[in-house]
């Protein structure tokens, strides 16, 4: 089968799955409600200069004027030349970060002289200027615009507006980074800048040539738009999912690429003709009345990703748990025994459970801080082969992974890049039956607060009667386990206690009224 791209396209959202030997590894949700402006270039004017933040409220025709820090803009004195800042790290020269989700992980150019020049030099009220969203607008926030212009395509970044020249670091070899440096200085025009991503690697002259006249191809219509559009008004916007797949993943490699969607069928194959022509024949369109991800078994497998435990082929399971601060998972045995002695069985548990792991980091896009708590082994060179082979198993996977060794309690502890959203995050919301606790007060815990607060109302009210209202679980155990508490209770009180269910509340919801 070997490596396809699956896409279900419909109106309200596009999904894409990556398949490896049939097996789903990576997916991507795009929905329409969602989509942001992060990319998206603006013409804007400078509403309000702010001299004691140094900074300025751009408006580029949304709902609140965005922000753009003097920092962030894109004019600097004669001499001084901008440095490349990658989340938070300044680069120079050759070194720079990767650029695996370049819409996700934007250079931000900084001028390192900065602070000598005031907003006030550079911006008044009124100016047109051209940004580009960095943050998405927040609550009563405004976006957060930039000066500094960066455009992804297949295999560089380009930064007109930063005379900077850079290098991925996972492009390893020597040769290799010093002739895609060569090949992209060539092209590159004065003043303007690249990165050149991992993907790069062992590619073509021809292809870098050909994204090189991409991306201006992409500037130049950007700047006739500046030309002719008055501002406020939208200059470019950055590809859509369906686009974006293509670029940083429909590679020789892929054996096919599959959609559903005749109308996105029909634009790929427009895009591909134009800037990827020997990939047109690996385009297929889905006409089947099967809905294609339950045709290729992704959607039973989505349904799995969202489950908090994922068994093991040997009958054992991992439990995957999110909090806020990480993500903990516990590895188990279950229904597995072994056939020798209990070691065994921990090992082939453990091993198991180390590719199972790697697995779901990947498809569920777990990322930052994350403890895995594997089953406890007394023999050394066991917890090694436990630990070399999650190593190899997160070998696989793109985004960039720190891992300790193995401790003497079995815990690994580790941290994988925040590349985008998790899929959890993006398909579901905190629960709000269990204020996202993840759990609910069991009936009986119920039951005995009912009890405390009778006690408490019972003696300050004349009335004979007291209505409790509960839902029908804790009603059931009233009426039931708890009926000779609730007898003893009335003796206590001198007080009638009537029992009614009500469906419509909360299991942990009760409401009592003196009747």
């Amino acid at each position: 089968m070997g490596m396809e791209i699956i896409i279900n396209a419909v109106p309200e959202e596009t999904r894409v799955a990556l398949l490896e030997n049939g097996v789903l590894t990576e997916l991507y949700i795009d929905r329409k409600r969602d989509q942001g402006i992060v990319g998206n270039v603006y013409k804007g004017r400078v509403a309000k200069v702010l001299p004691g933040m140094q900074a300025a409220f751009v408006e580029i025709g949304l709902e609140r004027a965005a922000f753009l820090h003097v920092s962030d803009i894109a004019a600097f004195p004669e001499g001084e030349e901008a440095q490349v800042e990658m989340n938070g790290e300044e680069v120079d020269g050759e070194e720079d970060e990767e650029e695996e989700e370049a819409e996700e992980r934007r250079p931000r150019p900084k001028s390192r002289r900065r602070s000598n020049v005031s907003i006030e030099e550079l911006l008044q009220e009124g100016q047109d200027v051209v940004v580009q969203a960095s943050k998405e607008p927040m609550g009563t926030k405004g976006a957060r615009v930039t000066g500094h212009l960066s455009f992804p395509g297949r295999y560089l970044v380009y930064m007109p507006t930063v005379n900077h020249l850079g290098v991925s670091r996972r492009i390893s070899k020597e040769e290799e980074r010093r002739r895609l440096r060569d090949l992209v200085q060539q092209q590159r025009r004065s003043g303007a800048g690249y990165i050149i991503r991992t993907v790069s690697e062992g590619v073509s002259d021809e292809e870098i040539r050909a994204d090189i006249q991409f991306l201006d191809r992409v500037w130049v219509t950007l700047q006739e738009k500046k030309d002719r559009q008055a501002a406020p008004s939208m200059l470019h916007s950055d590809l859509d999912l369906s686009f974006r797949i293509v670029r940083d993943l429909f590679t020789n490699k892929m054996d096919r690429l599959v959609i559903d969607s005749k109308t996105e069928f029909e634009r790929i194959q427009t895009f591909v003709q134009t800037y990827l022509p020997h990939l047109g024949p690996k385009i297929e369109l889905y006409s089947r009345d099967e809905p294609i991800f339950d045709a290729y078994g992704i959607e039973l497998e989505i349904s799995k990703a969202l489950g908090r435990r994922v068994w093991l082929k040997s009958g054992g399971y991992i439990v995957i748990d999110h909090t806020e601060a990480l993500t903990v998972i516990d590895v188990n045995t279950g229904r597995y025994v072994g056939k020798r002695n209990l070691e065994e069985t921990i090992l082939k548990t453990n091993l198991e459970a180390a590719k199972e792991i790697a697995y779901q980091l990947r498809l569920r896009n777990i990322g930052g801080l994350i403890i895995i708590d594997f089953i406890d082994m007394e023999v050394g060179k066991n917890r090694d082969k436990v630990f070399g082979s999650f190593k190899e198993s997160m070998s696989k996977d793109k985004a960039r992974t720190h891992i300790l060794r193995i401790s003497e309690l079995g815990l690994v502890e580790m941290s994988r890049e925040r590349t985008r959203e998790d899929l959890l995050r993006v398909l579901s919301e905190p629960c709000g039956y269990c204020e996202g606790r993840g759990y609910t007060k069991s009936p009986a815990t119920v039951c005995y607060e009912i009890f405390r607060e009778l006690r408490r109302l019972g003696f300050s009210t004349k009335e004979k009667k007291v209505v409790v209202t509960v839902h029908p679980t804790v009603a059931n155990l009233l009426y039931d386990e708890e009926r000779k508490s609730v007898d003893e209770l009335e003796k206590e009180l001198l007080k009638k206690i009537v029992v009614k269910n009500d469906p419509a509340l909360h299991t942990e919801q009760f409401e009592i009224t003196p009747d």
